[in-house]
């Protein structure tokens, strides 16, 4: 008898993301879909990683991260949020940020626990709520600006409720939390023994002078919080795979169980390079302006076209409606963009459970001058 696998996510199979980028392939299509960079990262950090590995830095390094690198985010996170974080208690370096959301999510879930999820939401979210037998509230964010609607949050909590995990700035939508967010998030949790799971990996490509409302500004949700971040996103290299989650040392310590049994250690050339490079303050600082420099490029460019683009405020997203092209649902729609006009992008229904549709696509613009340049043209014929 051959063993059958009784699946843990019996309703995930091949990603809109897999999906939109054979598609992109198979057209020789323009992929302005998934979110990557096609342009070149810092040449000084490739440089210092490579310095690294031939100055011998290859062998494992300790389980929470290396301690150089972890000593460098605490200075970050004093210099920028004005909050003291403990390197040795309190950071601990990841494969990414993908990976810190799911080692949380591990850390403190039971099965029948609930978690309150904003939806259009990052497709890892759910899967890894449901992977460790708990069960995603879904909220939906108000469209088209995609706010929080805090009284409906307040109204799906209940004895089971066990975290609420926020995202900002906010992939798909290139929304960002304010500072009455925060507020409501406070009157929300307090009293409560709610954990905050809060995912910041573009803490850095953040728009239009808003400032960044880190979880780590606030003691008293920090407190209570595990707080993830990525390299990948901040110096344009996700292939590297490396971010941190900061949290208390009491959360940290349940953690580290999960990650030790895991992956137990990081890339630790990349470690090293990087304890370096964020000494340069002016590396991140400038990031959001490059970035919004290419928001705004795409949005100048698409003004001629027939789509309408929505505001966003932050990461590498902004999403445009197409309802005076088409009445056909967003994913056909999408399908057929990349077919037929050669440019591939990822329909935001694909970010809703239940495929909720409101005739909007994803564009990435954090490609080169030239990738922008030409998806728009095909664009332009739609």
């Amino acid at each position: 008898m051959i063993p059958t696998i009784h699946s843990k996510l019996p309703n995930v199979g091949t990603t809109i993301f897999t999906v939109m980028s054979a598609l992109a392939t198979e057209y020789k299509a323009v992929n302005l879909g998934q979110g990557f960079p096609d342009f070149p990262m810092s040449k000084e950090l490739t440089d210092l990683v490579n310095k690294a590995m031939n100055d011998g830095f290859n062998q494992y390094s300790p389980m929470p991260g290396w301690m150089p690198l972890r000593e460098a985010i605490a200075e970050k996170v004093q210099y920028l949020y004005h909050t003291a974080i403990n390197p040795d208690t309190e950071i601990t370096i990841t494969p990414g940020g993908t990976y810190a959301i799911y080692s949380a999510f591990t850390t403190i879930l039971q099965p029948g626990d609930e978690v309150i999820v904003f939806e259009p939401a990052y497709d890892s979210y759910i899967p890894n709520i449901e992977i460790n037998g708990a069960k995603a509230v879904t909220i939906n964010l108000v469209y088209p600006d995609y706010h929080i609607d805090w009284e409906a949050v307040r109204k799906a909590i209940n004895t089971k409720t066990k975290a609420i995990i926020i995202n900002s700035p906010h992939n798909p939508t290139g929304s960002v939390i304010g500072k009455k967010d925060i507020e409501e998030l406070r009157k929300t949790v307090e009293g409560t023994n709610i954990f905050i799971i809060s995912d910041e990996v573009y803490e850095h490509l953040i728009f239009d002078g808003i400032a960044h409302q880190s979880i780590l500004r606030y003691p008293d949700l920090l407190q209570r919080s595990f707080v993830c971040f990525s390299f990948g996103k901040v110096y344009n290299c996700t292939g590297w795979k490396l971010g941190c989650c900061i949290a208390p040392p009491e959360l940290t310590k349940e953690f580290r169980k999960v990650h030790q049994f895991n992956c137990f250690s990081c890339h630790t050339p990349t470690q090293v390079a990087l304890s370096h490079f964020l000494k340069d303050k002016k590396a991140y600082q400038s990031l959001s302006g490059y970035m919004q420099g290419k928001r705004d490029y795409f949005t100048k460019l698409m003004q001629p076209t027939k789509f309408d683009m929505l505001e966003s405020h932050g990461s590498y997203f902004i999403c445009a409606k197409y309802d005076r092209i088409s009445d056909e649902n967003d994913k056909d729609f999408a399908i057929r963009l990349t077919k037929e006009a050669g440019v591939a992008t990822i329909p935001v229904s694909a970010f809703y459970h239940n495929g909720k549709d409101d005739k909007v696509l994803r564009f990435c613009f954090s490609k080169k001058e030239e990738t922008l340049e030409q998806a728009v043209e095909k664009l332009l014929k739609v």
